[in-house]
């Protein structure tokens, strides 16, 4: 599974951040997933944050 972020959508609300820290951070002002595989024990909080995200701002590939 791999975690992307639409930077031209996301809002910087922090949820995703609040959510699953070890996936995604607001470093640059908006919403940054980190790059590769994501660890099974992360797969469902990253899933939760993509749920969770106000504008849709996140997506998944499987």
């Amino acid at each position: 599974m791999k975690a992307f972020v639409d930077e031209n959508t996301c809002i910087s609300c922090g949820l995703c951040e609040g959510v699953c820290p070890e996936i995604f951070s607001l470093e640059t002002g908006v919403s940054v997933a980190k790059e590769g595989i994501i660890e099974n024990e992360l797969e469902d909080a990253t899933r939760e944050a993509c749920e969770g995200c106000p504008v849709s701002a996140i997506s998944i590939e499987e």
